[in-house]
Formats: C-alpha cells, structure tokens, sequence
C-alpha cells in the first residue's frame, strides 16, 4: 500500500507544491481566482487562507529544513511520510504545506465540479449506504474534531473507502496517523478555513463546502489509487 500512497501523493499535488528552488519550498498558485468559490469560501477567506498561512507553512518548512531539523535532499512526500520521526516544526509544516496544496485541488467554481464517477459513486454506495450518508459521516468527521484539523475520505489499506479525521496539520499519508490511507477527499476545519464567513458554525461550513468540491479531480484520484 505505501507505493499506492506515494503514488497518489505525487499525483494529486500541483507540480509547483512539489518544487523546489535551491532547496526552497514554494507556494502554488491557486488553480482559480480567489473569489471564484464565493459564496461558499469568500475572497478574503481564499487571500488569508492561502497567501497568509499556507505561505506560513512553506516559510516555516523551509526554515526548519534549513535549520537542519531534517535533511535538505527530502521531497515533500517523504517529510510527510516520515513525519513522526522529525520534530514538529517539520511535521507540522510539511503537514500544513501538503494538505493545503491537496485542498486547493479538491476544490472548483461552482459549474465547474463534475460530476461523481459512476466508479466511484458505487463504491461509496457500498461502503456507506448512499451518497447522502457518506456526507454526514464526512460532516460528522469534521464537526466532531476537536480543535483544529481535517476531515478525509481515503482509501484504506484494504481499498475500502473510509471516514477519517487527522489533528493540527496531520494527514493520513503519516506514519504517525492513527489510520492510514491514500487521500481522496479533505476539507480544512481550522478556524481561518471558515471563521470569517461563518463564524463558531462549523456544521453550515461544512454543509456548504459541498457546492466547490471537485467531484472530478476526487473520481481521478480513486481511480488512480485503485490502479496501484
């Protein structure tokens, strides 16, 4: 299964997540303009969330790597991979560097989703009773959270789809997750995700996120994830 994640991890990331530049982590640009997911995830939301803390992510990565904290020749899929092995000014920005840039992908405007696989709507069916229940396991994944985190759909060891949720900026790719998988699916529910909009309501945030999930980039990935 790990070469799956790997795979898959590779796969989902925009090529300028991934780069680096004389050993420097760089911020991708967002596949869309920052008022593109209104009214579900406002402008400012999209200009703090990604130009303020996932710039946070990447400076803080670079600066631990460059502090020696881990080695400089390791792509972000390895520091991810080998997080619990690295103190946490690694974990947690390799962390937040990686699931924001998989957050940005798994979202599009909306009438720009797609539309479910049949592929992977049946799995779903299968693993949850229907799609409508698939949602609220995934709300309750995100809502019942304590603190800040995120909530996932992944492929599990077993390739059974599954409902997981992950603290702070850990993700299921992580040998220190307390269950492992590839990512299909996440959704960020730290509080400057949604806090501007929304407030203390982390259900509507949720119940919202919905409308901009890319429905077609996340069949793309089960696919690729069962080709393994």
């Amino acid at each position: 299964m790990l070469h799956k994640i790997a795979f898959v991890a590779a796969f989902a990331l925009p090529t300028a997540a991934l780069a680096q530049s004389e050993g420097q982590f760089t911020l991708p640009e967002l596949p869309y303009a920052t008022d593109a997911l209104e009214p579900a995830i406002s402008a400012e939301t999209m200009e703090l969330h990604h130009g303020k803390h996932h710039q946070g992510y990447v400076d803080n990565l670079n600066k631990a790597v460059g502090a020696g904290d881990a080695p400089a020749d390791l792509s972000l899929e390895e520091l991810v991979a080998q997080a619990g092995t690295f103190p946490d000014s690694v974990r947690n920005n390799a962390g937040g560097h990686w699931n924001h840039s998989f957050f940005w992908e798994t979202m599009a405007p909306e009438g720009e989703t797609g539309e479910m696989s049949e592929e992977l709507s049946q799995a779903i069916t299968e693993s949850f009773g229907s799609e409508d229940e698939f949602r609220t396991a995934f709300e309750k994944a995100g809502t019942s959270r304590f603190g800040s985190g995120w909530a996932w759909l992944i492929l599990n060891d077993q390739d059974q789809l599954e409902v997981t949720s992950t603290p702070n900026q850990d993700n299921p790719l992580m040998d220190v997750a307390e269950t492992k998988g590839t990512p299909l699916l996440g959704n960020d529910v730290w509080e400057h995700a949604y806090y501007l909009t929304y407030n203390n309501r982390r259900g509507e945030y949720l119940a919202e996120w919905w409308n901009v999930v890319d429905w077609t980039k996340v069949s793309e990935r089960y696919d690729a994830a069962l080709a393994e």
